[in-house]
């Protein structure tokens, strides 16, 4: 990786580490997120892989929530992968697009949402 990638993130599709987390890749898996909503907290995770900031903002996040404990499903959009589906997002639960960007979701909408330095588990 060059010193460029590793100070402003690379443009490679990145996962992250944590097992915790579900992938948004296609519409169908959003509906299911938007469908477990109905049985618990679900939060939607929009990263930008090309941004230090966002990728700062997840490494910070998932170190939070592995030592929290709270219960809700957890779900990773790669929004540069999955613009049309980041678009999406933004449409169906009314809430302005961010990066990074952290959207709560309870019953099928977005209950609370932060982007930047304001995610944090306690949104959760």
């Amino acid at each position: 990786m060059s010193i460029f990638n590793k100070i402003f993130g690379s443009s490679d599709t990145e996962k992250p580490s944590p097992e915790f987390w579900n992938y948004i890749n296609s519409e169908a898996d959003l509906e299911k997120a938007l469908e477990e909503s109905h049985e618990k907290k679900v939060a939607i995770f929009k990263h930008s892989t090309r941004c230090f900031i966002s990728k700062t903002v997840l490494n910070n996040f998932e170190k939070e929530v592995g030592e929290s404990g709270k219960e809700a499903s957890y779900y990773f959009l790669d929004l540069l992968a999955h613009r049309s589906i980041s678009n999406k997002i933004a449409d169906d639960l009314d809430v302005e697009h961010q990066s990074p960007q952290l959207i709560v979701v309870e019953n099928g909408k977005a209950v609370k949402n932060a982007s930047h330095h304001s995610i944090s588990v306690s949104l959760i």
